[in-house]
């Protein structure tokens, strides 16, 4: 009998599933009981570590999410948001805690966690590391001590694989600038700006979005009024900070009650 909780990793090839996979086998409170990915995929029914290039760990991938998840604790999950929305419902049937990074998730992806959510331990975030989240909260106490003669862009850089765009953890960004000013981001949120524009509209949150090379994630925002700038940023070197997270957030939620949670939760910012 083992004192350590198990976990799936959906997704297990791309980038992030590799890193949590690494994260994992150093882990004293977390240990490996699944590797998930899509029907058809090359590494169904392979051993996952020599799928990885690496010596055999004795453990299959699979296709099947549920049957995974029935002998988990916590499910880990960087993938797509249709993936992510199933998986929702199928950890939610499993009590197993689900810990999202997946980013793109539209409104009505949201709704359908948020239902989840009602049965069991939900951490969502569109970035896990301790830095970003402390970079939110100082984003929402300058936002909200400054008045709109201080024009607040967003601007991210990301590798060229990334599909999505403006980045998750731009969006957080963005919310936190938005919460601080007391209003709605979908209101204010200015994403798009090609040809004639015309001038900036006052009180707007402007996004720009930088995809090259291997980037890990640059995160600026910027205040801008007349004289001067104010910039806050973060700098992303290593995805294993994001694994690292994506870990203490599956840890902390074992025992919790039900919810929607996210990493200001996990790191006692809120």
């Amino acid at each position: 009998m083992t004192d350590t909780q198990g976990v799936v990793i959906t997704g297990a090839s791309g980038r992030m599933g590799q890193s949590l996979i690494h994260e994992l086998t150093g882990s004293e409170k977390l240990r490996l009981v699944g590797a998930i990915e899509r029907p058809g995929h090359a590494w169904i029914g392979q051993d996952l570590g020599e799928a990885m290039g690496a010596a055999a760990l004795g453990l299959t991938v699979e296709d099947e999410p549920l049957e995974a998840f029935a002998r988990a604790q916590a499910v880990i999950d960087f993938t797509s948001p249709a993936a992510t929305v199933a998986h929702a419902a199928l950890a939610a049937q499993a009590r197993a805690v689900h810990v999202i990074g997946t980013t793109g998730l539209s409104e009505d992806d949201l709704a359908k966690i948020d239902a989840a959510a009602r049965h069991a331990v939900i951490v969502r975030a569109g970035n896990m590391s301790l830095g970003v989240n402390l970079l939110v909260q100082l984003t929402k106490r300058v936002a909200a001590a400054l008045d709109e003669d201080f024009d607040i862009e967003v601007v991210e850089a990301h590798h060229n694989q990334k599909v999505d765009a403006p980045s998750g953890t731009a969006l957080m960004l963005g919310e936190a600038a938005a919460d601080g000013r007391g209003v709605a981001l979908a209101d204010v949120s200015d994403r798009g700006r090609d040809g004639i524009t015309g001038a900036r509209k006052r009180g707007d949150i402007g996004f720009t979005a930088i995809r090259g090379g291997d980037v890990v994630g640059e995160h600026d925002v910027i205040f801008a009024a007349a004289g001067e700038r104010i910039v806050l940023r973060h700098l992303a070197t290593d995805r294993q900070i994001f694994a690292r997270g994506a870990l203490k957030a599956a840890v902390w939620g074992q025992n919790k009650p039900p919810g929607h949670y996210d990493m200001l939760d996990v790191l006692g910012l809120k």
